[in-house]
């Protein structure tokens, strides 16, 4: 009987551990599931639009290496984002470049929370927490002198995944 006492008592103590760290581990795994893709990808190269149809990204653990185009001001341009989950969405470059996010409507979307940084990883040169709604979002880079900008984004409530 003691057994059992002591191995339930072990497995409730490991579960209110591991669910105390949740919420600080969560913020910092998607910073660092950000940096990983950033880095070693898999990518896919995408040329922005500055009318039409804008070319489609994804939340799909990949990095887009985004083409920018000549603009009013200097490069820039737009890709689409299906959003299928209404929630925050954490938007990294690895360039600091501007961003404006549109909803389906045209309507500009408030980006809560913009820094050009992660204590995470230096590969992390804008790090933008953006609420989206179901639908499809614009992202718009620029204007910026830079030619292109790399991002991959992740849900801020980013569960952990393997890698096969």
């Amino acid at each position: 009987m003691n057994k059992k006492l002591l191995a339930a008592l072990l497995m409730s103590t490991a579960l209110l551990a591991t669910a105390c760290g949740d919420d600080e581990e969560g913020e910092e795994n998607v910073d660092v599931e950000g940096c990983e893709h950033l880095q070693e990808g898999p990518s896919t190269a995408v040329t922005a639009t500055l009318t039409g149809t804008a070319p489609a990204v994804d939340n799909d653990h990949r990095r887009y290496d985004i083409t920018l185009v000549d603009g009013a001001g200097g490069k820039t341009g737009s890709v689409s984002f299906a959003a299928d989950e209404a929630t925050d969405y954490v938007i990294f470059t690895g360039a600091d470049v501007p961003l404006t996010v549109r909803d389906s409507s045209g309507a500009v979307v408030d980006i809560e929370e913009s820094t050009k940084s992660s204590s995470q990883c230096t590969d992390i040169k804008g790090r933008h927490v953006v609420p989206m709604t179901v639908g499809t979002h614009t992202l718009t880079f620029g204007p910026t002198p830079t030619a292109s900008v790399s991002i991959v984004i992740e849900e801020a409530a980013h569960e952990d995944h393997d890698h096969d």
